[in-house]
């Protein structure tokens, strides 16, 4: 019975610490099974029959196997996104030149000003004017190099 418990204990332990470190499963697949066994063990020592015992730790495992799955697929997929902040997650954006670049200027993005160049092959383009807008290709330093925005890039 002691056994059983502290089986089931250490399981819990073991999920919640799965929870809080990045071991890709492993702590959680061991907390079920730890779970599982320990509730075999404890239902069989307390005078419960061996089917019952093995049936339900068998709907532990599978239902902890589960959730766990599927904890770890919606993790994936979060892993898989496109930053969303950072130097990396402004390409893309449109802002509004403020200065022209010539060859350093000064843009208007999400609120904030930053020094724009034209992006390379971009300089063959008509130059850029104030007000006109701009789409963000890359970004180096505090530095951005920016292209004409075309007009289904715009946000009306």
């Amino acid at each position: 019975m002691a056994l059983g418990i502290a089986l089931i204990l250490t399981g819990g332990a073991l999920l919640v610490a799965e929870a809080h470190v990045p071991s890709f499963g492993a702590l959680g697949f061991a907390g079920v099974t730890a779970l599982a066994v320990g509730t075999a063990l404890a239902l069989t020592s307390a005078g419960g029959g061996v089917v019952f015992a093995v049936l339900l730790a068998a709907m532990i495992a599978v239902a902890g196997g589960v959730a766990l799955v599927a904890a770890g697929r919606r993790a994936a997929a979060v892993a898989r996104r496109p930053p969303q902040t950072g130097a990396e997650g402004l390409v893309g954006h449109v802002g509004v030149v403020r200065r022209p670049p010539a060859p350093v200027g000064q843009v208007l993005l999400d609120g904030a000003l930053w020094h724009a160049r034209r992006s390379w092959g971009d300089e063959d383009e008509a130059e850029l004017g104030e007000g006109d807008h701009v789409v963000v290709d890359r970004v180096n330093g505090l530095t951005l190099a920016v292209r004409r925005a075309e007009d289904w890039e715009v946000e009306c």
